[in-house]
């Protein structure tokens, strides 16, 4: 079990594919962009 709790912690941070910053990531989120690239507004 620590194999594979030790797998997801070394995973690299998602990254916007817009703007390249890292993404802070939400248990069901699937997407690409951070919220500010993903803001209705823009």
């Amino acid at each position: 079990m620590d194999n594979v709790v030790e797998f997801f912690r070394n995973l690299p941070k998602k990254k916007c594919q817009e703007c390249g910053q890292d993404m802070l990531e939400k248990a069901d989120c699937y997407g690409n962009l951070c919220d500010e690239c993903d803001h209705p507004a823009r």
